[in-house]
């Protein structure tokens, strides 16, 4: 009897040989934070002042964690609060290690991280390290002689090179890449300002120092990092202002770096690229930077904004739609810079300009628009509410920018993208309750359609049918759709080219989001072969819908859009 067993036991190992060739399916996508996360993006100097000098402070950005919380926020993106003179608002680091001491003390940013995990999120940070200001110790010292200790921590040229003039981040404000050093006489190179010299990568101590940098900061508490200006930081110096060589095994190197001090760590790259750049970026197998701004298929979101053709953003999503497992783009309607139309064909952008932002005064860069997105659309509840609905369903993780979820205005009053970083508007009372002082270092909108007496957080809060009421309600859908973050997406054909359709599938559910640019009804019939004998409505009062021979059709109001989950209700 033994024989017999072992004998069937040998002769069926070839069929496990041949029959089981490959190791288990994995769960892979399921496992990174940032794959679902609501991120929210604010600056400490203009959220909350809570010692009554004007300037928003991190006590008062503790104050109002439990708003965010009930939002619906997940990660709190913080812009530079690191000590800076401020001639780039904050962009201009003069101490990597240090808290600015007008928004507070080390003290105070220990208690923010403890209130924050506490609530159950999470805090990532800029971290500007492709130029510091030139007020930074490092750079003052490099300018004393040619010999000084951090002389090539920066890039040098005796001569200006030809191509100077070229390659400028700001373009009709910024004249050069070179500056000369009035000390030395040699020329120092500068992507950004002349007031924020490049560091130099090449150099084994500026890549030891950024090393030393993300793991301090991890170590105050931070679970990842929006890497600022990613392109230029992995620039090989000297080899030309337009189209510099890169090196992109600095990506792989800061990444795994990163994770062994802290394993799931994540690093959010802002890198203006063209799709094809996209896998040197992410890494074939997601061995680069973790996350991206979708910044390609944002651009042709705004033309789509403007009018009503989706046409181009639906190619852009299909050409960006290739990434590995582990990464995840990161969209967004407004950031805390300009709207970036610079790879758009002169014809679209000239559209979005006549429709979005028809005043020079308006326009940034001969490439952007200056403007929040409420002013951009003509405060249209409609359009508003339809835009954070594609935001919220867009394949990825969604980002948003504090004052956007109550429709703020911009000043245009203030210099370049100033305009869109006025003090947030909390109440109706003086300085929208930003601030007890006088007046806040920056001017609150006081006036017009939205002046904080009309657009205030605490007014909308308790009206359900407000922009901040509608948001809410989107960012909870959103909670209970996992297919989005982690599902397959697929661009349904609507046969109009005003809608756009997605349907996603992800551990045999299925989801159907439709969303219609036009001013005008829209009717629409999609093919959505197993997705299942019913839909049912998750958003408004849409009602549940049959689907007939793979067919589903679907009425939309002007700017109207529905999420529909296939054959069941809840996943």
């Amino acid at each position: 009897m033994k024989r017999t067993v072992i004998y069937l036991f040998l002769t069926s190992l070839p069929w496990l040989a041949t029959g089981q060739d490959k190791v288990a399916p994995r769960k892979i996508k399921e496992n990174f934070w940032y794959k679902n996360s609501i991120i929210y993006n604010l600056e400490i100097g203009v959220f909350k002042d809570s010692d009554g000098d004007g300037r928003g402070d991190i006590n008062g950005l503790i104050q109002k964690l439990d708003y965010l919380k009930m939002l619906g926020v997940d990660v709190i993106w913080l812009a530079p609060f690191q000590p800076s003179p401020g001639a780039d608002d904050g962009y201009d680091v003069a101490d990597y290690y240090g808290i600015d001491p007008k928004l507070g003390t080390p003290g105070d940013f220990a208690e923010l991280m403890h209130q924050v995990k506490k609530r159950g999120m999470r805090v990532i940070m800029d971290l500007v390290i492709n130029h510091t200001s030139d007020q930074h110790p490092w750079f003052q010292n490099a300018r004393t002689s040619k010999t000084a200790r951090y002389r090539d921590w920066y890039v040098w040229s005796p001569a200006k090179p030809r191509d100077g003039n070229k390659g400028m981040v700001f373009p009709g404000v910024q004249k050069t890449v070179w500056t000369l050093d009035t000390t030395t006489r040699e020329y120092y190179y500068h992507r950004f300002y002349k007031f924020q010299p490049d560091l130099n990568f090449m150099n084994p101590e500026v890549m030891q120092e950024t090393q030393r940098i993300i793991g301090y900061w991890l170590n105050q508490g931070i679970s990842g990092f929006r890497l600022d200006a990613v392109p230029f930081i992995i620039e090989v110096p000297k080899t030309g202002s337009e189209k510099p060589k890169l090196d992109f095994s600095f990506l792989n190197d800061i990444r795994q770096f990163t994770q062994s001090r802290q394993a799931d760590a994540a690093i959010l790259g802002e890198a203006n690229v063209e799709p094809k750049e996209n896998v040197n970026y992410f890494g074939k197998n997601g061995e680069g930077i973790q996350m991206m701004f979708n910044f390609f298929a944002n651009q042709h979101l705004f033309y789509a904004f403007a009018t009503g053709d989706v046409g181009s953003f639906k190619k852009a999503m299909q050409e960006t739609s290739q990434i590995p497992q582990s990464s995840q783009w990161a969209n967004f309607l407004r950031n805390h810079d300009e709207i970036d139309l610079g790879r758009l064909t002169d014809s679209q952008r000239r559209k979005v300009y006549e429709a979005m932002g028809p005043d020079t005064n308006m326009q940034l860069y001969d490439r952007g628009i200056r403007r929040r997105l409420a002013p951009m659309m003509g405060n249209d509840i409609r359009r508003l509410e339809m835009a954070y609905s594609l935001l919220f369903s867009l394949p990825g993780a969604p980002v948003i920018r504090y004052g956007e979820e109550l429709g703020m205005g911009d000043d245009m009053r203030l210099k370049e993208r100033l305009s869109v970083r006025t003090p947030m508007q909390w109440n109706g009372t003086k300085n929208a309750g930003f601030t007890d002082a006088d007046s806040a270092f920056r001017p609150v909108i006081s006036t017009g359609e939205y002046g904080f007496e009309k657009v205030n957080a605490e007014r909308q809060w308790r009206d359900e049918s407000s922009l901040l009421g509608r948001i809410a309600a989107i960012i909870q859908m959103r909670k209970a759709c996992p297919e989005v973050g982690l599902g397959d997406a697929t661009i349904l054909e609507s046969g109009s080219d005003d809608v756009l359709a997605i349907r996603y599938d992800y551990q045999n559910q299925s989801l159907i989001i439709v969303h219609n640019f036009s001013e005008k009804p829209r009717k629409v019939t999609l093919a959505v072969p197993g997705a299942g004998v019913k839909l049912y409505s998750l958003f408004g009062s849409a009602a549940d819908v049959e689907v007939g021979n793979d067919r589903l059709a679907v009425q939309l109001p002007a700017y109207g859009f529905r999420w529909y989950r296939a054959g069941r209700l809840i996943p």
